[in-house]
């Protein structure tokens, strides 16, 4: 076989395999809901959450006074947690802008996706 013919051979079967797999493309995407956003599988949903899971239990690490705050709100009931957290937002408003941050990207995913939030405490 000469070199040529050996070239020619190679190139002809990279051209096949790229078309078969070119063709193949729709198929791999058929089950999908043409409706849904992207991004928007359980998957993604979690991965944001565990970001700002992450960023929350950093915040908290780095401000003592605001992780002591939280922190006595366990074993408190629901309706007590939330007038005191409104309440300590209220008097703490860069706590509350630095804390709406952090949890910014989960709102976006959420409102992005057609995700309804959890009850706020």
């Amino acid at each position: 076989m000469t070199l040529v013919s050996r070239l020619t051979t190679a190139t002809c079967s990279t051209a096949l395999i790229g078309a078969a797999l070119f063709a193949s493309l729709p198929l791999a995407h058929a089950d999908q809901d043409p409706a849904a956003p992207p991004n928007c599988t359980a998957a993604d949903l979690e991965g944001v959450r565990s970001g700002v899971s992450a960023a929350t239990s950093a915040y908290l690490f780095s401000h003592p006074d605001v992780n002591g705050f939280y922190s006595s709100l366990q074993g408190l009931p629901r309706d007590k947690v939330s007038a005191k957290v409104k309440d300590y937002l209220a008097n703490h408003p860069d706590v509350k802008a630095d804390m709406t941050g952090i949890r910014q990207p989960l709102v976006d995913i959420r409102d992005s996706c057609g995700v309804p939030a959890p009850p706020s405490p």
